[in-house]
C-alpha cells in the first residue's frame, strides 16, 4: 500500500512539473518582477551616470534613455541574474538632461517624465549651482518628510544639481530594513530618482547589529557601504581614493571632499589620526585641487555643536577640533558641513579655534564681524575672502533633517553666530561664479538662518 502511494505521489509531482514546463513554453504569464528600491543616481560626472535599483527577485538589467522623454533611444544591458542592479551610462554630454527607463531586458519597472537627470557640468566650469545638504535624516519622522517637502518646494521649477547626506542616514542601527523603510521609501519618489547623490557616513551608518561595532569600523562591511557607490576612482574628479569611506567629487568649479569621521583605515587611524591614510589621503587632494573656484568639505562629526552633543566633552568631537581641522584651514577650505548634533548651529568666517568653547575668543578667531547674512540687516554684509591666501573657514552644523532637538547646558557654542535646536530643517548651498550662499531651509518653509561668501582677488583681507 505505501508503495502505490509512493508511485502515486511521484506521478502527481511529475505530471505537475510538465503541466508548468507547457504552460511556460505556450507563453503563459510568469510572476512578474518587483521594483523594491530606487532607481537611484550614484557616481555622477559631467560625461557618466551610474543608475541603481533592487528586485525581489533575480532578474537581468536594462537602462533606456535619451534626451527626448518620449524618445529613448539609447540603451545598455547587463545580461546577469541580479537583485542590486547597477547599470553605468557613459559617453553622456555635460549639464544635458536625460530621460531614462529601467527594467529587465523585455520588461519596463520604471520610467515616465519624472525619470530623468542632468549630468554635472564640466570640471571648473562656472554656472548657478544648488546642492542640498541633509543631515541625519533618515528616522521616518514627520520632520524628515516635511523637511524634504520644503526642500523641493524651495527649489521650485529648478533642479538640483545634486545632493549630500552628512552621516547617520538610517536610525537608529543603519540596517538594511531601516535604510528601506526610512530612506528609500522616503526619496525614492522625488529626491532619488532626479537628483545624483553623494553620501557621507556617521555613527548610526555603523551600528549595523548584524555585526560588532569594532568588525564594522575595521571593514566598513555595513549595510551603509553596499547601498551606495562611490566616484573612488576619480571618476568624479578629484583625487582617486580607492576606498568607499572617502572620496571627492567635482560640481564645475567646486570641489568637494566626504570624509568618514566614524571609521578605521588599516584597522587602526580616525580621521582625527592625522598620520593615518584618510588625512594623508585629504593632503594630497587639497594640495592637487588648489585651482578650484570653491572647496567645501563635509563629514558627520562637527568640531563645533552644543546641541544634542557636546564639542568639549566627545573624543571624535574633541580630537577632530584639536588635531585635524587645523589641516583644512591651512589649505584654505571655504566650508565644512557636519551632523550629529541634531540642530542647526553656524559660525562666522573664523580660523584658529583648536580649544573648548570657553576659550573662543571673536577678536582672535573670527576673521569677520559681519553676520554675513546680506540681506540688509545690521552688520549683514557677505564674508570676503581673499584668492591670494584663501583664508577662513565657516562652520555648519545641520544635523535636524529627520533627528531633531537636544541642548547643552552651555548652549549656544560660543563660536556660533546663529543656532536653533527647535526647528528642524536642511541647508541649501547655491554657488554662481565667486559667489556662495547658503540657506537654512525650515520644515515650515522659513529660512531662518543664511549667509553669503564672496571671493575676491585682493592682496589684503579686509574683514567687514
Amino acid at each position: 500500500m505505501f508503495k502505490k502511494s509512493l508511485v502515486l505521489f511521484f506521478f502527481c509531482v511529475m505530471s505537475m512539473l510538465l503541466y508548468a514546463q507547457e504552460k511556460q513554453k505556450a507563453g503563459a504569464p510568469t510572476e512578474p518582477v518587483r521594483l523594491i528600491r530606487g532607481p537611484y543616481l550614484q557616481v555622477a560626472s559631467s560625461t557618466g551616470i551610474l543608475i541603481r535599483w533592487r528586485t525581489d527577485v533575480s532578474a537581468r538589467s536594462k537602462v533606456w534613455y535619451g534626451t527626448q522623454a518620449g524618445k529613448l533611444d539609447q540603451n545598455i544591458a547587463d545580461n546577469r541574474l541580479l537583485t542590486e542592479h547597477q547599470v553605468q551610462l557613459k559617453g553622456l554630454l555635460p549639464s544635458t538632461k536625460y530621460y531614462y527607463a529601467v527594467g529587465g531586458l523585455k520588461d519596463t519597472l520604471q520610467g515616465n517624465q519624472d525619470n530623468y537627470f542632468v549630468t554635472l557640468p564640466e570640471p571648473g566650469k562656472t554656472g548657478h549651482y544648488r546642492i542640498a545638504a541633509l543631515g541625519d535624516c533618515g528616522d521616518n519622522s514627520i520632520n524628515q518628510r516635511n523637511v524634504k517637502e520644503q526642500v523641493i518646494k524651495y527649489v521650485g521649477k529648478n533642479e538640483l544639481t545634486a545632493w549630500i547626506l552628512l552621516g547617520d542616514n538610517a536610525y537608529s542601527d543603519g540596517t538594511d530594513s531601516e535604510f528601506q523603510s526610512k530612506f528609500f521609501n522616503i526619496y525614492k519618489d522625488d529626491l532619488l530618482k532626479k537628483y545624483p547623490l553623494f553620501p557621507a557616513p556617521g555613527n548610526h551608518d555603523y551600528h549595523d547589529t548584524d555585526l560588532s561595532a569594532k568588525h564594522a569600523q575595521e571593514t566598513h562591511e555595513t549595510a551603509y557601504f553596499q547601498n551606495f557607490s562611490m566616484p573612488v576612482n576619480g571618476e568624479s574628479g578629484g583625487t582617486p581614493s580607492h576606498t568607499q569611506a572617502f572620496y571627492s567629487f567635482d560640481i564645475g568649479n567646486i570641489h568637494f571632499l566626504s570624509l568618514d569621521s566614524y571609521g578605521k583605515e588599516d584597522q587602526t587611524y580616525r580621521l582625527y589620526d592625522t598620520l593615518g591614510p584618510q588625512v594623508n589621503w585629504i593632503k594630497k587632494d587639497l594640495a592637487e585641487n588648489k585651482n578650484k573656484g570653491w572647496v567645501i568639505a563635509f563629514w558627520h562629526h562637527p568640531p563645533y555643536t552644543m546641541g544634542s552633543h557636546n564639542s568639549d566633552q566627545e573624543e571624535e568631537l574633541v580630537k577632530i577640533r584639536e588635531n585635524f581641522i587645523r589641516i583644512i584651514e591651512r589649505e584654505g577650505v571655504d566650508l565644512v558641513l557636519n551632523g550629529h548634533s541634531h540642530d542647526y548651529e553656524r559660525s562666522r568666517m573664523m580660523k584658529g579655534h583648536y580649544g573648548p568653547a570657553n576659550t573662543f575668543n571673536p577678536e582672535i578667531h573670527n576673521l569677520s564681524n559681519s553676520s554675513g547674512r546680506n540681506d540688509g540687516s545690521k552688520d549683514s554684509a557677505p564674508y570676503l575672502k581673499n584668492t591670494v591666501n584663501n583664508q577662513g573657514t565657516v562652520y555648519v552644523v545641520s544635523g535636524s533633517a529627520g533627528k531633531l532637538g537636544g541642548k547643552q547646558t552651555t548652549y549656544p557654542h560660543n563660536a556660533m553666530y546663529f543656532s536653533d535646536a527647535e526647528h528642524g530643517g536642511a541647508s541649501i548651498l547655491e554657488i554662481e561664479d565667486n559667489r556662495l550662499d547658503l540657506k537654512w531651509v525650515c520644515a515650515d518653509g522659513e529660512i531662518r538662518d543664511q549667509f553669503t561668501i564672496l571671493k575676491k582677488s585682493f592682496e589684503k583681507h579686509a574683514p567687514q
